[in-house]
């Protein structure tokens, strides 16, 4: 018997990543700010450079408003419902925002306007790890990565939670221990790094036939230049075979 083939709703969940090396960013479409800010360490503060929120913080010094980590939660809620861009950076404490120079703010609201940096993403002063930015109409949030290792650090907790969530579902007594869920560790999928470098298609979803464990596919679309166009072909971008298997176990 031919075995079936799957379609898109067979899988938990489809993520779109194309990394650019050498210039520390990568580009996401399948991925919300809820799931970014609950996927990578805790972030302190954000610096909100283009955004539509109006109960963040106010800095004086540089007249942009910011978000602390008490209203962390009550931000990512809101804008999760919300269309429109969004670009943040990150920063440890007002003080430093303090100590921005007009230059360094100008820099910032080019980043705000034009979605790259005119020199570094990441300001001394700030201590930045990321800067954010993210467009509904256009489906892709693009991050700049101090460390890139934490791209691989981002979608490998962001499944190892999808993972979690879907074994978590059935009675009391069918939910397993914590030692015996499947997770994916970011060392493993580091190893497929120059697929991402490409642009890749990564689905993630449970094997039938193999007791507790889950697979990510990963497809090179390296002829796709928007994240859009990835889902309005997905149905037939998964009819291909794909290029490599990960195995979560």
């Amino acid at each position: 018997m031919a075995r079936k083939q799957k379609t898109a709703d067979d899988f938990i969940h489809h993520l779109f990543v194309h990394m650019n090396d050498v210039d520390h960013f990568v580009i996401y479409s399948g991925l919300t700010l809820k799931q970014f800010i609950s996927s990578v360490d805790p972030i302190p503060n954000l610096l909100l450079l283009k955004h539509c929120y109006d109960d963040g913080l106010f800095n004086m010094h540089t007249q942009f408003d910011f978000i602390s980590i008490d209203e962390m939660t009550k931000f990512v809620k809101k804008m999760d419902d919300t269309e429109g861009d969004l670009c943040w950076v990150d920063f440890a404490g007002e003080r430093d925002v303090n100590q921005l120079t007009a230059l360094e703010q100008a820099e910032l609201l080019y980043i705000s306007h034009k979605k790259e940096p005119i020199h570094s993403p990441f300001f001394a002063k700030l201590q930045n790890r990321y800067l954010y930015y993210a467009s509904e109409n256009d489906k892709l949030t693009k991050v700049y990565f101090r460390y890139l290792n934490d791209s691989e650090y981002l979608i490998s907790n962001l499944f190892n939670h999808l993972v979690k969530e879907k074994e978590g579902n059935g009675s009391f007594w069918r939910r397993k221990s914590k030692d015996t869920i499947p997770t994916l560790d970011p060392i493993v999928l580091k190893a497929y790094r120059p697929f991402i470098k490409e642009g890749a298609l990564l689905s993630l979803y449970k094997m039938e036939k193999q007791n507790n464990c889950y697979g990510v596919e990963i497809r090179t679309l390296s002829d796709y230049d928007y994240p859009d166009e990835v889902w309005d072909d997905l149905d037939v971008i998964l009819k291909q075979n794909y290029d490599e298997l990960i195995k979560i176990t």
